[in-house]
């Protein structure tokens, strides 16, 4: 789950106007697509302890998407890091969220995950596992697919995850 220098750059760049919109981000995605690349921000709003046991998740609104597009648009007319024309989408994660950091993993364990892998494990590239354990300490993951086999997963190994809706 390493960015590329490009995106990294970008995500440096951006960080604290999306901050400054007193909303968290989530992550980004650059990819550029010829003369029309297109630029995503997943923005998210922390969890609001407001008593011992309840924790209460607010949402991300329109208006937040707005502020966002607004900030960052201005950011990134001044210092012009992408050539070319490209489009700007600000977004909540969703329901399917995509992960950017192991750390974001955490919150998640017990729940379904979809994969792609960088180098086959167990012979695979794709799948989708139950979530068993994050180590931040090793950059590992552990992962349960069927018949209950346990795999660790190098975090440097994964190209893509994404938490996977259940009702």
């Amino acid at each position: 789950m390493k960015l590329s220098n490009k995106t990294q750059a970008l995500q440096d760049m951006i960080a604290p106007a999306v901050e400054a919109c007193d909303v968290h981000l989530w992550g980004i995605e650059f990819l550029p697509q010829g003369k029309r690349s297109m630029l995503r921000i997943y923005i998210d709003k922390p969890t609001n302890t407001t008593n011992d046991e309840a924790q209460e998740k607010q949402g991300i609104s329109v208006e937040d998407c707005v502020r966002v597009t607004q900030q960052v648009g201005a950011i990134l007319d001044v210092h012009d890091p992408i050539s070319g024309e490209f489009s700007l989408e600000v977004s909540s994660p969703g329901w399917d969220r995509p992960f950017f950091e192991l750390s974001q993993l955490q919150a998640y364990i017990g729940q379904q995950v979809a994969l792609r892998l960088i180098s086959a494990v167990d012979n695979r590239r794709k799948f989708q596992a139950k979530l068993v354990a994050v180590d931040l300490e090793s950059e590992m993951i552990q992962v349960e697919v069927e018949k209950q086999q346990v795999l660790d997963i190098d975090s440097h190994n994964i190209d893509k995850a994404n938490l996977v809706y259940q009702d």
